[in-house]
């Protein structure tokens, strides 16, 4: 098991912060979720024009695309990856990848910081988390949903082996509880996914009864708003 992974089950993931009363991925947010018990921050990555790595979640602000902005133009709110691990020293955080330019100054970051082992690399894209893996190789990682499709369709025909050849390179496996009709972490499925070596976090789940039911079913962490609703539902 991947050194980002060694804490103590269930995972709680808190989904850009708990952002109550605060801008969700801002310093605060974070801060407010650790405060409440979460083990993970999961946050979002985008690249700014001048190569800076910035915690956001919507492609623009504004109708301004991101990727066309300095980061001395963001609002204060909006932190950099640097300032995030930086403030957060022993920290684990989940990061997807939003657009291309982020997956250089989020590799940077690592590795100044020497935060391999608590980092957590994803991506709706491939290409962003693998360009990552290949400048801070050693970073955990969770598959794009091109690369979990293939996984998924052979659980669902019962094939162990090819499971566990398409998710050898990865470390855990993050997914919806549902999609296109199928219950992905149904406990057969999850089963499989562990014999392959990966851990399973599902979101974004704010219903506490609704964590309970996937913990019971074997996956091993929640995404969620809502890191007070989890940590009093799944910790005490």
């Amino acid at each position: 098991m991947h050194p980002y992974l060694d804490s103590a089950l269930p995972h709680i993931l808190a989904h850009q912060g708990l952002a109550l009363n605060v801008e969700p991925n801002s310093l605060k947010a974070f801060t407010a979720a650790l405060d409440a018990g979460a083990d993970f921050i999961e946050t979002d990555a985008h690249g700014t024009k001048d190569g800076v790595a910035v915690l956001f979640h919507d492609d623009d602000i504004d109708g301004v695309l991101l990727n066309s902005l300095m980061a001395s133009e963001l609002p204060e709110y909006i932190p950099t990856l640097h300032q995030a691990l930086s403030k957060f020293p022993h920290v684990k955080f989940n990061i997807d990848i939003k657009n291309s330019e982020a997956s250089e100054p989020v590799a940077e970051d690592i590795n100044e910081f020497s935060a391999h082992n608590r980092v957590l690399i994803t991506s709706f894209d491939a290409t962003r988390r693998k360009a990552i893996m290949l400048l801070a190789p050693g970073t955990a990682s969770s598959p794009s949903v091109k690369e979990f499709a293939p996984a998924l369709f052979a659980g669902l025909f019962g094939q162990q082996w090819l499971v566990n050849k398409l998710l050898k390179p990865f470390d855990a496996v993050q997914i919806p509880a549902r999609a296109l009709g199928i219950n992905i972490a149904s406990p057969r499925l999850v089963t499989m996914f562990h014999k392959a070596g990966v851990l399973v976090h599902v979101w974004t789940i704010n219903d506490p009864e609704k964590m309970s039911q996937l913990i019971h079913a074997g996956v091993d962490g929640i995404v969620t708003d809502r890191t007070d609703l989890a940590v009093s539902e799944l910790k005490n």
